[in-house]
């Protein structure tokens, strides 16, 4: 069974740092892209960041751009946001995907593109 299991979320003061994991499993997650979305109360869920299958590309929202790093451990079957810099803005549910055919780079920020969610994590900045 197909699983994507978030974990490292959690109360943060602005201007501090927190590292999320997304633990997957079920299906060959070397062969998948991976991204990271968030939603906060009341918006629609938006695009953070993603990775290719290797690691080779990145790609990431203007809103988190030099503050946020995605990486991967295909070895581990984990994906990570490092997340620097935390702004009460940032407060949200975030969300590891995963996506078949990344190449479509035009596809990257569109969540229905993706085949596979996690359930989220929450992770709130305080000011």
């Amino acid at each position: 069974q197909v699983q994507l299991v978030e974990s490292g979320g959690g109360l943060v003061q602005a201007g501090g740092s927190l590292t999320l994991s997304c633990a997957a499993s079920g299906f060959t997650f070397s062969s998948y892209g991976m991204g990271w979305f968030r939603k906060a109360p009341g918006k629609e869920r938006e695009f953070v960041a993603a990775i290719s299958w290797n690691g080779g590309s990145t790609y990431y929202a203007d809103s988190v751009k030099g503050r946020f790093t995605i990486s991967r451990d295909n070895a581990k079957n984990t994906v990570y946001l490092q997340m620097n810099t935390l702004k009460p803005e940032d407060t949200a549910v975030y969300y590891c995907a995963a996506k078949q055919r990344m190449y479509y780079t035009d596809d990257i920020p569109i969540p229905s593109k993706y085949d596979y969610w996690g359930q989220g994590t929450q992770v709130a900045v305080s000011s």
